[in-house]
Parts: structure tokens; sequence; C-alpha cells
């Protein structure tokens, strides 16, 4: 044997061997050969059911995606020694268990954090730890609180800074005079119809866009709409405007929008796997206003950290009382609007990230909760089984 076969016999060894090394590092994602849905298909509630799940710890499938990247080091979530005993509740004269919520409202997954141990955790549908789950509209406020790092980083001068500062493309749209409050609160006054279903709502068309793949068809999209009312007087729920925080984000920060995520918490957090997030074009800008996929404890992890007010091992990532006043309801046109920075106040001073189909990370301070709950209810608006609601106000009041 002469010595260029010699050493390619042993690069071929060293690349058998980091090979086999990368795949003992990182094993095959379990559900990467079922068959999906389209996205259209998701939106237009038309999946049937074991389709839907599939497709829904498949969404990296559907568009281009950039790895949210987590740290060396993951953060560990302890059992608790006393986990959640014999809870229910009565709504109507009618009493309700966790297996009642677990199978009424098709919940996939779900994890209990009290006093930041685990008091329940369970997969359901076939999914496991290691499932990368669709955020929907959750992932708005990742988008939202990522404004609140660039604040406190500097890259952003205040929040109410008009956002043509920073997306100079703006000038002269609807959007000139729309300020980085209105935005994170949906108040622009940019008309916007946000119906799923309907083929010809703005939704509807900003999602076309996506589906074109094109470079700069969704801010182009944005760009085009007209004004409805003043900035500020007007509250108007928005995905475009999440899309418009995106690229805020990314703006400001000078990265795209995945790795200031990674960059500021989800490495930080000790999250315990990547997470993908949606492109509007490859390689292009994130989607902000869904599409993110990660799991279960990793959603968690997101929502320790909005309880903790931006805290990571007492670093602040988030300016001092950031998560309170992005959780409480906004006055805006002289009513006060239960919505706070793209997220859901609830009872007391609890909140939720939430996304369609019954996605949800909840937080109530009050309490030191915090509830990460996947599910595959049938169609995107409306609601099916119980109440979410009730259920999380319940689950508050049962802890003293």
């Amino acid at each position: 044997m002469n010595r260029a076969t010699t050493s390619a016999t042993a690069m071929m060894a060293i690349l058998l061997t980091l090979t086999t090394l990368a795949s003992a590092a990182e094993p095959a994602y379990p559900h990467a050969n079922e068959p999906i849905g389209t996205v259209r298909q998701v939106y237009d509630g038309r999946l049937y059911p074991d389709i839907q799940v599939n497709t829904f710890r498949n969404i990296d499938r559907l568009f281009p995606t950039r790895t949210v990247a987590r740290g060396e080091t993951v953060y560990a979530l302890p059992v608790s020694d006393a986990p959640l005993q014999a809870f229910s509740y009565t709504v109507g004269g009618q009493t309700y268990d966790l297996y009642d919520v677990l199978s009424m409202n098709r919940v996939s997954g779900m994890v209990i954090i009290h006093n930041d141990e685990i008091l329940f955790e369970k997969y359901l549908l076939g999914n496991d730890a290691r499932t990368r789950w669709m955020s929907m509209s959750v992932v708005k406020s990742m988008t939202a609180t990522l404004i609140g790092a660039a604040i406190h980083d500097g890259h952003i001068s205040s929040i109410d800074d008009p956002i043509v500062d920073y997306l100079p493309r703006f000038v002269g749209t609807a959007y000139d005079g729309v300020t980085v409050r209105h935005l994170l609160q949906m108040s622009s006054g940019v008309a916007w119809n946000e119906t799923y279903t309907d083929p010809a709502s703005d939704r509807r068309r900003m999602l076309e866009a996506q589906i074109s793949g094109q470079p700069g068809a969704v801010l182009n999209l944005m760009a085009s709409l007209p004004r409805a009312a003043e900035p500020g007087t007007r509250w108007n729920y928005s995905t475009g405007e999440t899309q418009l925080a995106g690229a805020l984000v990314q703006a400001a920060t000078g990265m795209p929008v995945a790795d200031y995520l990674s960059e500021k918490i989800w490495s930080k957090m000790g999250m315990e796997a990547d997470a993908n997030w949606w492109l509007q074009s490859p390689d292009g800008l994130e989607v902000g206003g869904s599409g993110l996929s990660a799991t279960l404890r990793d959603y968690a992890r997101f929502g320790l950290f909005m309880l903790h007010d931006g805290v990571i091992d007492g670093e602040r990532v988030l300016p001092e009382g950031w998560m309170a006043t992005a959780g409480a309801p906004k006055q805006i046109g002289g009513e006060l609007v239960d919505y706070g920075f793209m997220l859901w106040p609830m009872h007391g001073n609890s909140y939720a990230a939430e996304g369609i189909f019954g996605q949800y990370v909840f937080v109530d301070p009050d309490k030191n909760l915090v509830v990460a709950m996947w599910s595959a209810q049938p169609k995107p608006v409306g609601r099916a089984g119980l109440n979410e609601y009730r259920f999380l106000e319940a689950l508050s009041s049962s802890f003293d």
C-alpha cells in the first residue's frame, strides 16, 4: 500500500469516527419520517387528526429555518418530591380533573412547574421529551421579549422611538409615526384582517408571501397596508406587526433574530435542545409571529425566564420590571385592553403566551407557577374542549 493510499484510508477512518461521534451526540429526530400536511391545510383546519399531530411536530419541514442554538450547559429542571395530587375544579356545577383537560382539549404535552420544580409532566399523542412542537403565536411573545433585551442592551434607545429610525424602508408608509410601543401592543392603527380561514385576509396574504419564498415579500406587503386609525388609538390583533417586530430586532442588533434569541436567552437559560425558527425566505428574516419548534421543557424554561423577570443566574437580560409591564393590560384609545406586549393578561398578575390550536406558556408570578402546554385542537379559530383560562385560573388557585 503506497503513502497516498495509506493517507486516504486514514482520512476515511477519521471521517467515519467523526460521523459516528456526531451521530452519538445528536440522535436522529424520532418523528423525522412521518407523513405531514401542508401549511395551507394547517391554517384551513383541514388536516386529519393523525396528520395534524405529525405536522405540528415537523413544522421545520414546511419552510426554511434557522437554528436557535442551545448552550453547552443544560439547566436541570428538578422534579418535586411532592407531585401534583388530585387536582380538580368546578365550572357550572360540573367537576373536572387534570385528565379531563388532557383528553377533552387534545393536549399533546404538559409540564407544570411550581417553585422551580416539576410537579407534573406528561406527553401524549406519540410525543416524548425529544419532540419539537410548533409554537404558533407563542413565539410572538419571544419576539417582543427580544425587543426588551435590545432596549436593555442599548440597541434600541427607547420604547417610544419611531420604528422608522430602525426601519427606514417604512418612511412614507402607514407605519411612519408608529413607535416601538405601538408595535408591542398592536396599536399601530394600520389596517389588518387576521382571519386565518379567509383566503382574502391580510393574514392569508402574508402566508402566501411567505410561501412564495421571495426575499422581502412579507415586508413589502406590510409597507403596502393603509392606515385605519391614528397610532396608539385603536387595538387590532395583527400577526403582521410581529413581522415588523422581528425586522426591528434584526435591524437594531445587527444579527439574525434566532441568533439574538440564542445569545440572550436560549444558551444562557440552559435549554436542552436547539430550536428551529421559520424564515420568510431562504437565509432570510425570521417569521416574527410563528414558526418556532422547540421541546416542551424548553418552552417551560422560557416561562421560567419570564417568571424571573429576565434574570438568569443573577444577570439581568431585560429592563427591570419589564415582564410585569409586558403582561399587564394596556390603555389604548381610552379603553383598557386585555393585551400586553404580545402577551395575554389573565387573572391577578398572571399572563400567557398563546398560540392557535391550544398552545400556551402560562406564568403566574404570584404563585411562582409556570405551565407549558401543547395541544392539537381541530381548528385554528374557536376553542374545543374545556376553557383553558378557567383551568389555569383554577390551577393557580390550588396553590397557597
